[in-house]
């Protein structure tokens, strides 16, 4: 049997996670890069093996969405990971390069865009829409039809009440519980979630 492989851009603890998934969808031959100070090869090491598909091990959704940029333009494929215990409804729209974790629900015509990470055990219910880049944590539930905006981070255990409309560039605290509208570029937490400060 031929082996399958992929690069994992990204080789922190978020990686790893994203390297276990991999495995469990059939890559046995799991490639890191990383472009820090470590013993793996960096991109500019690998650009030229555009055969191997890639999928990002990066937790921050602003450095996901720049890497995300170059290995496109350098003309990659950028794969979706799946876990096979994730529940995804068959009406769903999911874009490129996003992750879903472990035990994770996806219900009816929701959208998924491009480079979102949904993490293990995280509901996102009928006609959600979450755009790119956008990260979803452990254990957070959103009611039916919420809109999440662009680069956006829901913290842990976190849930939102149908119909909400999350901005772009937020970032909803751990544990907080969203019952009206947040917007664009808002640090915002608590039960029930308020607007505490704008993001520079």
């Amino acid at each position: 049997m031929m082996s399958k492989s992929i690069y994992i851009y990204g080789a922190s603890g978020h990686g790893l996670v994203v390297a276990d998934i991999a495995n469990a969808c059939g890559y046995d031959d799991i490639i890191f890069i990383d472009d820090g100070t470590n013993e793996y090869p960096t991109f500019e090491d690998i650009k030229d093996k555009s055969s191997i598909p890639i999928v990002f091990g990066i937790g921050n959704n602003n450095i996901r969405a720049k890497l995300f940029a170059k290995v496109q333009s350098s003309g990659f494929e950028i794969v979706s990971l799946i876990h096979p215990s994730a529940i995804i409804s068959p009406s769903v729209t999911i874009g490129k390069g996003i992750v879903v974790m472990p035990n994770v629900v996806v219900n009816a015509k929701a959208t998924i865009g491009d480079g979102v990470i949904l993490n293990t055990s995280s509901v996102v219910e009928h006609e959600c829409i979450i755009d790119d880049f956008v990260h979803i944590s452990p254990s957070v539930a959103l009611a039916g039809d919420v809109k999440v905006g662009k680069h956006t981070h829901i913290g842990i255990g976190s849930q939102v009440i149908q119909g909400i409309i999350i901005g772009s560039y937020t970032i909803i605290g751990a544990g907080s519980t969203v019952v009206k509208n947040i917007g664009n570029f808002k640090k915002a937490y608590g039960n029930p979630c308020i607007e505490i400060e704008d993001i520079k």
